[in-house]
């Protein structure tokens, strides 16, 4: 009879599989060698494989699965075994029936197990592990390297997931190692062995944890990824290159492309006209760099409009609500419709265009159209700071694609989390005012369309005369453009 853990995770192609009666388990042997320890590693799997067999073998114990199914499972007998403050007490201190004993057993041996195939940790941390110790009580920057954020980011992080319930510290994982452990996955596209020999614990550990982590923090979506504030954002008050013209964009929207692992029958779907596949992620963010909305899990093949009308034709996908006047800025690849005001089509719009002998604007939509570029590379910057903090979402990663989609609502939570408790954070230092090199978008192509009722009459008013009012004044004071 095949036993299946029920806390496994896909999170990882290099996740240890469980035994069962019949098959033998995966072996991860540490480095170094040696008779006593070949020896002592020997014994070991000859237990394993009894205790197994034992459990295998026992249709009293089959027959008590089927009729509660919750009860016996091997996964929470193993947890039981991970909290246990003293994993030598004698078997004789348990008042148990003989299936329950099997099962036990079988946990046992799987847990006997792992503990003789790793490396011992000695190590009086209070985090855990003594990579942990070496982290926490050692130089910010080592911080910053291994857990993307600075020490009191972290550790306010992990205040606010133990205060609230939504992780907790067993006798083997404190919370600031499961934290680390997401952390180190994500901002570094670690596999899980790796993961598994820096923290010295078994894969089904590592992934538990994992996908505990990635749970609680796309959790706090609601908390952290807020609608804009309606007044006037200071980045465009403090300008007057921006103001008055933009005083009523409270944000920007465009979309992100990011790497997926997808079964072959679904390839064709996520492949971008880069010929990459890829999910396309909606973003809006603020002109502070912290996400606004985030809807991930779109296929690569489609276009940025596309992916927009859905999400305002869908109530449930909750797009904040376009306070009346205000409205987003939008590239050549969205329609200029009411609360979305996209560039002029068929003029030069980024700003690598605007370099060299032909710098100054020609004519009245450059000068709009430089401006919404220089605007609309916030988003830009964001996405930057987003990709170089958590590398995962550069490459590919082996999980199921619901994880990879999770996996970058959770990122944008922590970088806007990050933003608001880490005001000296070295990324967000180093691009303050600082415009990141833009290359045209993979649906970097305008989407025209006609205006087709009154909202859409508006709209396009409402860009003509900024247009013509930014103009003017381009033309009479030569201060800035």
């Amino acid at each position: 009879m095949a036993y299946v853990d029920e806390d496994g995770s896909s999170g990882s192609g290099d996740d240890v599989t469980m035994l069962d009666g019949h098959n033998k388990r995966q072996s991860v042997t540490p480095g170094g060698s040696g008779r006593g320890k070949r020896s002592r590693k020997a014994t070991g799997d000859a237990i394993v494989d009894a205790m197994l067999e034992i459990a295998a073998a026992s249709k009293m114990r089959a027959a008590a699965i089927m009729k509660n199914e919750d009860q016996f499972s091997i996964s929470k007998c193993i947890k039981v075994l991970d909290e246990m403050q003293d994993t030598l007490a004698s078997m004789e201190d348990f008042d148990l029936e003989l299936d329950n004993m099997e099962l036990v057993a079988a946990a046992a041996g799987y847990y006997y197990y792992n503990s003789i195939t790793r490396q011992p940790r000695h190590s009086s941390s209070p985090y855990g592990s003594s990579f942990m110790s070496e982290v926490l009580d050692g130089p910010d920057d080592g911080c910053r390297e291994m857990f993307r954020m600075d020490k009191h980011v972290f550790h306010n992080l992990c205040g606010i997931l133990r205060q609230r319930g939504m992780l907790r510290d067993t006798a083997g994982v404190m919370i600031e190692e499961q934290l680390a452990i997401f952390l180190n996955i994500i901002g570094h596209n670690e596999r899980n062995r790796v993961i598994q020999e820096r923290f010295q614990h078994s894969g089904e550990t590592i992934s538990r944890h994992f996908n505990n982590v990635l749970k609680a923090i796309k959790s706090l979506s609601r908390e952290f990824l807020q609608p804009p504030p309606i007044a006037t954002p200071p980045e465009i008050l403090s300008s007057n290159r921006f103001y008055p013209y933009f005083k009523d964009c409270i944000g920007v929207i465009d979309g992100m492309h990011v790497p997926a692992h997808l079964p072959a029958k679904d390839q064709s779907r996520f492949r971008n006209k880069k010929g990459v596949l890829s999910q396309n992620v909606l973003a809006a963010c603020t002109f502070d760099l912290q996400f606004i909305f985030i809807y991930p899990g779109w296929e690569g093949s489609a276009a940025d409009s596309r992916v927009l009308r859905a999400v305002l034709d869908d109530p449930d996908q909750n797009f904040p609500i376009i306070p009346e006047g205000k409205y987003y800025i939008v590239d050549t690849g969205y329609s200029n419709l009411e609360g979305f005001i996209a560039p002029y089509p068929g003029v030069r719009y980024h700003l690598h265009e605007f370099r060299g002998a032909n710098q100054l604007p020609r004519n009245p939509q450059e000068l709009f159209n430089h401006r919404h570029s220089s605007l609309r590379n916030t988003i830009q910057v964001s996405f930057d700071v987003l990709k170089t903090r958590f590398p995962i979402l550069k490459v590919a990663p082996q999980y199921g694609f619901h994880v990879q989609r999770d996996i970058v609502i959770a990122a944008c939570v922590l970088h806007n989390y990050i933003r608001r408790e880490g005001k000296d954070d070295w990324l967000f230092a180093n691009v303050d005012g600082v415009a990141v090199a833009e290359l045209p978008d993979i649906d970097d192509e305008s989407d025209i369309q006609l205006a087709s009722s009154i909202q859409d009459h508006m709209a396009f008013s409402l860009r003509e005369s900024i247009m013509g009012a930014m103009w003017n004044d381009f033309i009479n004071k030569w201060d800035q453009w």
